[in-house]
């Protein structure tokens, strides 16, 4: 994979730039925040970059940061969310602000994101609350669940289709100490939570 680049800037267009490393021109699609930090045309720069394949299909993406390349991979992780929709969350928020408003579970800050629905929204929240702590400081979730993320995340989304809204799904499995691998105990769990039992 192509981790990071250092070259030319040949050209900046929305959305993306070209960066020339020994004579082999590379479209970059980048978010609007990091184009802006760009230097002039013909400045050199290294960038930090994200090889995406589909298919037969190769995009090459990249980033100021370490950080803004880490959240942008874990977006991608969620289901629904592409490399498009990635970009343009962190168009719009910085790593730590996105981070602060996935750990205060904040579904109208990512909606307010073009592309970005509330379904899509309250999944990026389940899934990745325990994932952006390092971003953020304070405003960071504190004491999520111990269960693995991918069991999490099948519970998330089994009580979402139940019509339980994305707060009480963190509630109901916050603190959970059983099974981490083991989805039926925890949508059990969750369940006995939401119906308000000790």
């Amino acid at each position: 994979m192509i981790a990071s680049l250092n070259g030319r800037i040949i050209s900046k267009s929305v959305g993306s730039c070209i960066l020339e490393v020994s004579g082999v021109g590379f479209r970059l699609a980048m978010t609007t925040n990091a184009l802006s930090r760009l230097p002039t045309e013909g400045d050199e720069v290294f960038v930090h970059t994200y090889l995406h394949v589909r298919g037969e299909e190769l995009s090459l993406f990249g980033f100021e940061s370490e950080s803004e390349k880490e959240a942008f991979e874990k977006l991608i992780t969620v289901s629904g969310v592409g490399p498009k929709a990635a970009l343009a969350v962190l168009s719009s928020y910085t790593a730590d602000a996105l981070a602060s408003a996935i750990g205060a579970g904040d579904v109208a800050v990512l909606t307010s994101v073009p592309g970005i629905g509330k379904k899509t929204a309250q999944r990026i929240i389940l899934e990745l609350a325990d994932k952006f702590v390092s971003f953020a400081g304070d405003g960071a979730r504190k004491g999520q669940p111990v269960a693995a993320s991918e069991a999490v995340a099948e519970v998330a989304d089994a009580l979402l289709a139940m019509g339980f809204s994305a707060d009480e799904a963190a509630v109901a499995v916050k603190g959970y100490d059983g099974d981490a691998d083991s989805t039926r105990k925890l949508l059990r769990y969750a369940l006995k939570r939401l119906g308000g039992a000790p």
